[in-house]
């Protein structure tokens, strides 16, 4: 349990969990913490094998909440990013009594496209799988790359991303290869149709890798989930539109809790 990178940070009596997504860590919350912990009790988490939590080798979705899980706050509100969002849906599935609410961030339940599903093309992470063993950096640089494209201070952002991941250890290939393994594979769709808690899914129209068609079939799929949409956001909303980004959060997070 103590070698996993745990922070917390804030002021409010409610508290908030921060799962960062795939090849980062909990620096990647930065521009959002200041704006947040006024109001939140903020708990800032490396992943298991990531950042600063580096004791871990590549894991399975259920593996990674279960490290998670003792350290979890009782009632707490989830937030997750990208891959960082299956975890935290993970462990809303798994622990539904210790969580509060639950906000996931250009995410997906299902990151691969199928059949009438909206999503990334499984050559394509396949593809990074391949390239990581090769050209580790170049590989994790286009990844960032493609996370920031199509907004208006894409490169910017994208530099800000990149920094968060030389700030801390690199994750090992073998971690980030089994992330990517995790997006390949999870489907959470049927899981997460039962599910009770209140659950926010927030999207950028932009993403190239989470498209904003996958917010309109959960719209339908799951009515009790709000959406909402940042028009001029990719991949990290909360990094190009902090502001907004952490309005919708405490809205949220003050009306379901």
């Amino acid at each position: 349990m103590s070698s996993l990178y745990w922070h917390t940070t804030g002021e409010g009596d409610r508290d908030l969990v921060l799962l960062h997504g795939w090849g980062l860590n909990a620096e990647v919350w930065q521009n959002i913490v200041p704006r947040l912990s006024p109001h939140l009790r903020l708990h800032l988490v490396d992943l298991p094998g990531f950042g600063r939590s580096q004791a871990s080798g590549p894991l399975s979705l259920a593996a990674m909440a279960q490290l998670l899980l003792p350290h979890l706050p009782e009632r707490a509100a989830l937030l997750g990013w990208s891959l960082g969002g299956l975890v935290a849906s993970q462990l809303a599935l798994t622990v539904p009594q210790r969580v509060s609410a639950l906000i996931s961030v250009a995410s997906s339940p299902c990151f691969t496209a199928q059949e009438s599903w909206p999503g990334i093309k499984p050559e394509t992470l396949e593809s990074f799988q391949q390239q990581l063993s090769s050209d580790f950096q170049r590989t994790v640089e286009r990844f960032l790359a493609l996370q920031t494209m199509g907004t208006e201070h894409a490169r910017q952002d994208a530099r800000q991303l990149k920094e968060v991941v030389l700030s801390q250890p690199m994750p090992a290939v073998a971690v980030l290869e089994g992330g990517l393994e995790i997006l390949r594979r999870e489907d959470l769709r049927e899981a997460l149709d039962n599910l009770q808690l209140p659950f926010l899914r927030i999207y950028g129209a932009l993403d190239g890798l989470v498209p904003r068609r996958i917010a309109a079939a959960l719209d339908q799929r799951w009515p009790q989930s709000p959406s909402v949409v940042m028009e001029k956001a990719a991949h990290a909303p909360f990094i190009s539109h902090p502001e907004a980004f952490c309005q919708q959060v405490l809205q949220f997070i003050h009306a379901a809790t």
